[in-house]
C-alpha cells in the first residue's frame, strides 16, 4: 500500500512538471519578454520597408512574394507556433517537438477529420486543444495560418 502511495505522489509531481512545462513552452511564454519581442518587431519594420521597396520596383515580383511568407511567417511566430513546429517548405525553424507544418494544409483534415481551418478553431488532438484553449485564435489569424499553410504546401 505504500509502494502504491509513493509511486502515485512521484507520477503525479512529474505529470504537474511536465504539464506545467508543456503549456509553458507552448503558450510561447518566455522569461525575457521585452527582449523576445524586439526581434519581431524589427522584423515586421524591415519587412514594411521591404514591401515598399518592392512595390516602387515592378521587377521585384519574386522578391515582393518572398517578403509576404517571411511577413506572413510572423502570425506563426506571434502565436508561438514556431515554439514547437517548423516549416521547412517556407523556410521557417521552430521547435522539433511538433511535426513539420509544410503539409498540414494537405493532412490535418485525413488525420483530425477537419478542415485546417475547423481544426484551428476546435482541435481534436490532446497536445492542441490544450495549448489553443489557453491562446485562442481569431477567425483573422484562423485564416492567416491557413493561407500561409496553403503556400507552405504547395512549395
Amino acid at each position: 500500500m505504500q509502494k502504491a502511495a509513493a509511486s502515485f505522489v512521484i507520477f503525479a509531481l512529474l505529470g504537474l512538471g511536465l504539464g506545467y512545462l508543456v503549456f509553458d513552452v507552448f503558450s510561447g511564454k518566455t522569461t525575457d519578454t521585452p527582449e523576445s519581442t524586439a526581434p519581431t518587431e524589427q522584423q515586421e519594420e524591415a519587412s514594411s520597408e521591404g514591401d515598399n521597396a518592392a512595390n516602387s520596383n515592378p521587377d521585384s515580383e519574386g522578391n515582393k512574394e518572398a517578403e509576404t511568407v517571411a511577413a506572413e511567417g510572423n502570425i506563426l511566430q506571434t502565436k508561438g507556433c514556431l515554439g514547437c513546429h517548423s516549416a521547412a517548405s517556407l523556410d521557417l525553424k521552430g521547435g522539433a517537438t511538433g511535426p513539420d507544418l509544410s503539409q498540414a494544409f494537405n493532412n490535418v483534415e485525413g488525420k483530425h477529420g477537419k478542415p485546417l481551418e475547423e481544426f484551428l478553431k476546435e482541435p481534436t488532438s490532446a497536445v492542441m486543444s490544450g495549448v489553443i484553449s489557453g491562446n485562442p485564435l481569431t477567425d483573422e489569424e484562423i485564416s492567416q495560418i491557413a493561407e500561409l499553410l496553403k503556400q507552405a504546401s504547395e512549395k
